[in-house]
C-alpha cells in the first residue's frame, strides 16, 4: 500500500513549477503522489500539459461562481473527491479566504519569486531591480491568510547582475524555483517539517536541500 502523500497542484497559467513537481514525483522514492492538477482558468496552458501526462485535471472557472466562498466550496469538494492530503500552489493567482486557508493549515504550500519577507505581491523582479538589491531568489512557505505570509520552509538565492532586466532576472529565479520547490515538497510530504506554529525547523537536510541554501551564482 502506498504511503505517498496524495497531493494536488493548483495553477492559473502555464504551470512550469507544476511540471517540476510532477517530474520529481516520478522518482520511486519521492514521498508525494500528484493525484490532481486543478486550475481556476479554463485557458491555463498547464492543464493541457497535465492531461498529456495522463494526470487527472479539473477546471473551475472562478468567474462562474457568485462568491469566493462558493468557488472554494466547489474546489474543496473536488479535493475531497480525490482524497487530497497536501496542496501545492504553483502560480495560482487567487487569494483565498481565511476559512479555506485554515482548513488546509500546514498542509498547503506556495512558492514566491523573492526572498520573503521582501517583495511580497506582484512585480517582484522589477521591484528588486529598482531597490538595488544584490541578491534575490525564491521562497517556499506554508500558506497563511495574509498574502505571501507563512512559515518559511526553504529559500534559495540568486544574484542580481548588472544590466539585469525583469525578464532576465525572472528566468534566473525560475530556474532555481524548479529545484527548490520539489525539494521542499519532498520534506513536507516526508514529515521532515515539524509543526512549529510560526517557524519551520527541518529535521534532516538532504544534500539537495543543503545546496539550495547557498547563492546560485
Amino acid at each position: 500500500m502506498s504511503t505517498k502523500k496524495r497531493t494536488a497542484i493548483l495553477i492559473s497559467g502555464r504551470g512550469s513549477n507544476m511540471q517540476s513537481l510532477v517530474e520529481a514525483s516520478r522518482a520511486a522514492d519521492y514521498p508525494a503522489e500528484i493525484v490532481l492538477v486543478a486550475s481556476n482558468r479554463p485557458d491555463a496552458p498547464g492543464i493541457a500539459w497535465a492531461k498529456a501526462q495522463g494526470l487527472r485535471t479539473a477546471v473551475l472557472d472562478h468567474k462562474h461562481y457568485p462568491s469566493r466562498a462558493a468557488f472554494e466550496g466547489a474546489l474543496q469538494a473536488i479535493l475531497d473527491e480525490y482524497r487530497v492530503e497536501l496542496v501545492a500552489l504553483a502560480g495560482f493567482m487567487r487569494l483565498m479566504t481565511p476559512a479555506f486557508v485554515e482548513h488546509w493549515r500546514d498542509r498547503m504550500i506556495n512558492i514566491h519569486p523573492s526572498l520573503l519577507p521582501s517583495f511580497k505581491g506582484l512585480h517582484t523582479h522589477e521591484r528588486a531591480i529598482e531597490a538595488g538589491v544584490k541578491i534575490t531568489g525564491c521562497t517556499v512557505h506554508f500558506v497563511r491568510p495574509e498574502m505571501d505570509e507563512g512559515p518559511i520552509i526553504a529559500q534559495a538565492a540568486v544574484p542580481v547582475l548588472p544590466g539585469d532586466s525583469p525578464d532576465t532576472l525572472a528566468a534566473r529565479v525560475l530556474a532555481i524555483e524548479h529545484r527548490v520547490y520539489p525539494a521542499a515538497l519532498r520534506l513536507v510530504a516526508a514529515g521532515q517539517v515539524p509543526n512549529d506554529p510560526e517557524k519551520v525547523t527541518i529535521n534532516q537536510h538532504s544534500g539537495e536541500m543543503n545546496s539550495l541554501f547557498s547563492p546560485a551564482i
